[in-house]
């Protein structure tokens, strides 16, 4: 299969053409949805450690094919300055290994990255409707062999910006392996029958959610993307419903594991105390009004958030700079729908 290259973006022919049927790379798209600075204040706000023992929940962190339980100094800083910092102080720091970090939920830790996205991306809802389930953002960055999980499809037709270096997506339109596994991580033998796409800085590659896919680097010089994924298939009522009880927080009372057999060799037919605090929580809030409530007000903020899920509230230490252009941009977006409620044509 041939990648299909096109030089001028408009969502009209990318819908007619590509949409939910092939992949395709926009080189050197006029206005692109995310900006080097933005992303990697982005990138260190959403990195953060709850605590020096922890990774957060939407991070990833490998040297070389290890995945890292602990972050220690391995998280782009605010004091690194930009992606060069970081990438000068990483070379120094893991003499020159490769490495990948993977933040998601990227757009929720910056209102400027949030907001370019919503006002980019709303020419494609316009077209083809707004998602029913949130679309997502992820930051890939790193000199890292291949994808951490290796080739895999995803459940998202993706959109990946090309912010820096120079970053390789393989495809395959069909699984390359008859085993039964979900990805593979050497999948050399599998090579022929795949195709590559090269986006530089300021490319946009578009690929359907049916696709096998692995990122690749092309030398040791790190690369930095940002993905924008829309669900398109599986699943989606038990993301919906994950959605909906996100942040509720049962209370334990015990810690959860199962008692030993007692000398019967019977196990305690109870349920552990946490886990009937956390079956407790979800029967209360199953409760109609309630329920009601919660999900009225997640369509509200998916809404409000223009397909995407909200982001928090500016973080107390944001730069001045990002500060402004967030608010900046803020403006401009809230101009262009007031324009849109005012001629729908």
């Amino acid at each position: 299969m041939t990648l299909a290259i096109e030089k001028t973006f408009d969502w009209d022919t990318f819908t007619d053409r590509y949409w939910d049927r092939a992949p395709v790379l926009y080189k050197a798209v006029d206005d692109g949805p995310f900006t080097e600075a933005e992303v990697f204040c982005a990138a260190v706000h959403g990195s953060r450690p709850p605590h020096p023992l922890a990774v957060p929940a939407n991070v990833q962190f490998l040297v070389d094919r290890g995945q890292q339980t602990r972050l220690r100094d391995y998280a782009p800083d605010l004091a690194d300055g930009s992606f060069d910092g970081y990438e000068q102080r990483l070379a120094a720091r893991l003499d020159g290994r490769r490495y990948a970090l993977v933040v998601h939920h990227l757009h929720t830790f910056s209102h400027p990255v949030a907001t370019r996205a919503q006002r980019f991306y709303a020419g494609l809802w316009e077209r083809v409707g707004r998602p029913t389930h949130t679309a997502g953002s992820t930051v890939f960055h790193g000199s890292y062999e291949h994808s951490p999980v290796g080739v895999h499809q995803d459940r998202f037709a993706t959109f990946m910006y090309c912010v820096r270096g120079t970053k390789r997506m393989r495809f395959w339109a069909e699984r390359p392996w008859s085993d039964p596994v979900h990805t593979v991580l050497d999948y050399q033998p599998y090579l022929d029958s795949s195709f590559v796409a090269d986006a530089e800085p300021g490319d946009l590659l578009y690929w359907p959610a049916r696709y096998h896919h692995v990122g690749e680097s092309t030398g040791d010089t790190p690369a930095t993307s940002v993905n924008v994924g829309v669900p398109r298939r599986e699943h989606r009522p038990y993301f919906e419903i994950k959605d909906l009880f996100r942040d509720t927080r049962p209370a334990a009372t015990a810690p959860l594991f199962t008692p030993d057999a007692g000398p019967d060799g019977r196990l305690d037919a109870r349920l552990p105390a946490a886990l009937d605090d956390a079956v407790d929580a979800f029967a209360a809030l199953l409760d109609e009004d309630r329920f009601t409530d919660r999900a009225t007000a997640l369509a509200l903020s998916v809404t409000t958030a223009a397909g995407f899920w909200p982001a928090g509230p500016p973080a107390a230490d944001l730069p001045a700079p990002e500060r402004a252009e967030g608010r900046r941009l803020s403006q401009e977006l809230e101009s262009s729908r007031a324009v849109t409620r005012a001629d729908p044509h």
